[in-house]
């Protein structure tokens, strides 16, 4: 089976740093990684500024000194799927290239110590990878709409 080891190169579009238009709140965000970072907050006034952020990379580096929201730790997971859900909806471009990935094994392997949503060195939970072939199986299953 194909494996693709990380989101960078030809697979750099599987990123949540790609650009992309995503929607929270009623607010639209440039990319899943700035929507991401804003769920964090119910501060209004960080959501802006974020949302004026020049870089998905910029909102990362932000999110850290964000207050986050009570049970985020427990919510997370559920915001990521909702975001990708978003940003490979059915009949986008995105959804047909996540689609002709066909069942590649999608690690999203870094070397920053992502270990949580990513691989470092053979180390980590892959969960964006994971939720990311959840899409991939829901839009199989038409169950994505």
């Amino acid at each position: 089976m194909k494996t693709i080891s990380e989101f960078q190169g030809e697979y750099r579009w599987l990123s949540n740093f790609w650009e992309c238009r995503i929607t929270l709140d009623g607010d639209v965000y440039t990319s899943v990684e700035a929507a991401y970072v804003a769920s964090k907050t119910d501060n209004l006034s960080d959501r802006k500024i974020i949302r004026k952020l020049a870089s998905p990379g910029e909102c990362k580096r932000y999110g850290k000194t964000l207050k986050l929201k009570a049970n985020w730790e427990n919510e997370k997971l559920f915001v990521m799927k909702d975001l990708l859900r978003q940003k490979f909806a059915r009949g986008s471009l995105l959804a047909e290239k996540l689609l002709k990935t066909g069942d590649a094994i999608l690690i999203e392997g870094n070397g920053w110590g992502d270990i949580y949503w990513g691989v470092c060195n053979g180390v980590g939970e892959n969960n964006l990878g994971k939720l990311i072939m959840e899409v991939r199986s829901e839009l199989k299953n038409k169950t994505l709409i």
